[in-house]
């Protein structure tokens, strides 16, 4: 009996190991990503997205709009080029039938202290450590122009929002134009809402598939513009 129910426990643990450790579930990030088209729009992998502030930042704020449903029109990282031969990047559009929302991302953390009119914004963590960042609102303003020129559109076309992430706090933000939105990311759903709820039509379906296929040709850029882009940008932080 002994020798019986020794075998029965070796069978059994063989059986355990040829299988392999336990699965593990999958990290709520990846599920996240995996579930959004983030990766077709914008060409960044899973590991260049959950592993980079910056892009897992522009994902946040796509996966939100994605869900806001498939009349809206998004595209990510768009890099239009600009009179002098440069270009600047949009980090996200969306186009819908109220008009164009251009989203400028700060993954940052720590306390934002920012003015509309001031030419820098500063980022402040304990115990005193403190950086100065370019204006966002003056950044996405300079997006916007670019894509007024090129798509022929006026002002009231336009909605400017700059989020930032949940981990930090908005402390003094001071903003005048009534076109532009400075939000933490789990307000943006709410604040999108209401404001695309107050304005007029201005597309039709047709019209927000055009604007689409025009701009969705600057998306996917090669990393040498990538790079020619960045080492423009240089000069806007002097930290």
């Amino acid at each position: 009996m002994e020798i019986i129910l020794f075998f029965l426990l070796v069978v059994g643990l063989c059986k355990e190991f040829s299988a392999g450790p336990p699965k593990q579930k999958k990290p709520k990030r990846h599920n996240r990503y995996q579930r959004t088209a983030y990766n077709d729009a914008s060409g960044n992998s899973v590991f260049d997205t959950l592993f980079d502030d910056g892009n897992y930042g522009e994902f946040l704020i796509y996966s939100c709009l994605e869900d806001m449903g498939e009349e809206h029109k998004l595209l990510a990282n768009v890099y239009l080029p600009k009179g002098d031969g440069k270009t600047t990047e949009i980090d996200l559009i969306m186009i819908s039938a109220t008009g164009i929302y251009v989203f400028e991302s700060k993954n940052y953390s720590g306390w934002i202290f920012g003015d509309e009119n001031s030419r820098y914004w500063k980022q402040i963590f304990r115990g005193g450590r403190h950086y100065q960042f370019y204006n966002p609102i003056w950044q996405n303003k300079k997006h916007i122009g670019v894509l007024k020129q090129h798509l022929g559109l006026g002002d009231e076309v336009f909605r400017s929002y700059i989020v930032f992430s949940e981990r930090c706090v908005l402390k003094n933000m001071f903003v005048y134009s009534p076109e532009v939105k400075v939000m933490n990311q789990d307000m943006l759903a709410c604040e999108i809402v209401e404001d695309m709820a107050q304005r007029p039509g201005l597309f039709t379906t047709l019209e927000i598939e055009q604007i689409y296929n025009e701009l969705n040709r600057y998306t996917q850029a090669d990393e040498e513009t990538k790079q020619a882009h960045i080492d423009a940008m240089k000069w806007r932080n002097p930290y």
